[in-house]
């Protein structure tokens, strides 16, 4: 799913491919599920494979901030948010998402969901409702652009412009389910914009909860 809208382009075989943790291309991970065992039914997101194969891995720059991203055989990906640096002493933040739904956008469609739904207050999805993250001086906040380049085991990147905005809900234990939702354009192969609309929802991780295999 991760690749659905993304147009690929070659790239140099010495290119060095998205890495952190031991986390890369071709690797896979085993998550502790044992200190969220408890809230696993509250989820959304009702089965969380314990053994995950990263398939393909994508970078996006935010100044200080660099978000990778471990795109795994589960529908999931796996985001590790770095500060001053890619490296693992540099890391702050670790989240596990799985996609929920990817929806097409038509050009009337694009613009209402950039300016009237992403960055609302308050989000309703499947009966909950989710608090805006991020917050702004006024009700509405317009979803934050970014740009991702995604690698997978080929030697191709895709660039996916995105339009990105997070929710997240308290749960019985006092952690919190994340809603990521993002509005993602490319250009086809007809050098035309395509556009679709991506829910994923998510827990955040300790790194301890994760064990990278070879």
């Amino acid at each position: 799913m991760f690749s659905f809208f993304k147009k690929k382009q070659s790239v140099s075989s010495s290119l060095k491919k998205p890495e952190v943790m031991g986390l890369c291309i071709g690797s896979s991970f085993d998550i502790d599920k044992l200190s969220f065992q408890l809230i696993l039914d509250q989820l959304v997101i009702k089965d969380v494979a314990d053994t995950q194969l990263i398939q393909a891995a994508g970078i996006v720059e935010l100044g200080s901030s660099t978000l990778l991203r471990f795109y795994t055989d589960d529908e999931a990906w796996l985001q590790v948010v770095c500060e001053g640096g890619v490296s693992e002493e540099n890391i702050v933040d670790v989240t596990l998402f799985h996609y929920y739904d990817t929806l097409h956008v038509n050009a009337n469609e694009w613009d209402e969901l950039l300016t009237r739904k992403i960055g609302v207050p308050v989000y309703t999805f499947e009966g909950h409702e989710y608090q805006r993250v991020w917050t702004s001086t006024s009700e509405y906040h317009p979803p934050v652009a970014m740009q991702e380049q995604t690698y997978d085991e080929s030697e191709e990147v895709s660039n996916t412009d995105q339009f990105v905005m997070l929710f997240e809900r308290q749960l019985s234990d006092g952690s919190y389910e994340q809603l990521y939702l993002s509005g993602e354009e490319t250009l086809n192969d007809n050098n035309l914009l395509e556009h679709c609309f991506v829910i994923s929802t998510g827990i955040k991780l300790s790194p301890t909860q994760i064990r990278v295999n070879g």
